[in-house]
Order: structure tokens, then sequence, then C-alpha cells
């Protein structure tokens, strides 16, 4: 694998490890105008648990492979709300219900949203 070399570029390849694992509502927002806690968050929703540790070691998995690791990780032993923090990334797996109760889409809704799929062709 190519290094990624830059923090959207790190955020990008973080969503798709999030949907290679089926997650779902997932969300990449630039924050760096916002907060000086990190350049992007990553957020999105599993189905349960075990989705979401697996979706955790996914990432943490890339990082290593990229020659970087966690500055932190909380979370995991539950499973609803698993928050990685690779620095200038934080990636939010959330179970479902968890994500709309803690609502951090409408926290940051002033962020920007990354487009982070490359369009589709059409059929």
């Amino acid at each position: 694998m190519d290094p990624i070399a830059t923090p959207r570029q790190t955020a990008i390849a973080c969503a798709a490890v999030c949907e290679s694992k089926k997650a779902s509502d997932i969300v990449v927002l630039d924050v760096r105008k916002l907060t000086p806690i990190a350049d992007y968050f990553v957020l999105c929703s599993t189905s349960n648990e075990r989705q979401s540790r697996a979706i955790a070691e996914e990432l943490r998995a890339l990082m290593r492979q990229d020659g970087r690791r966690e500055l932190g990780i909380e979370g995991v032993r539950d499973g609803r709300w698993i928050l990685q923090d690779f620095g200038d990334v934080v990636v939010h797996v959330f179970l479902e219900s968890q994500r709309e109760f803690y609502d951090l889409d409408g926290l940051w809704s002033e962020a920007r949203r990354v487009r982070w799929r490359k369009s589709r062709p059409k059929t």
C-alpha cells in the first residue's frame, strides 16, 4: 500500500475502511477551522458491537501498515461508541442509537462535509 500522505487522504482512507466493513451513514467532516483537536472527523454507524470492534481493528491495521499508530482509543470494550484518535484524524464508530443520542453530526454541523467517494459512473 502507498503511504497516506495528507490528513484528508487519511480521513478518506478511514471512511473507505468503514464502508468495506459495511458501516452506514459515513461522513467525513473538515473541522480544521472549528477545533484544534483534529483536522478531520470520520463518523459512521453500525448495527452491532461486533461490527464496531471489527471496524476499529481494521482501522488500527490500516494505520499500522502506514507506519502510524493510534494516539488513543476509547469504547472498544462495549463497542457502542468507539473513538480512535490518529492525531489529525479522529474516527467515531457508533451504534446507530448512540449516534442519534450524542448527535455529533448536529454538534459539528458547521463543519464542511468532505466528499470522500469517487463518483460512480451512471448506467
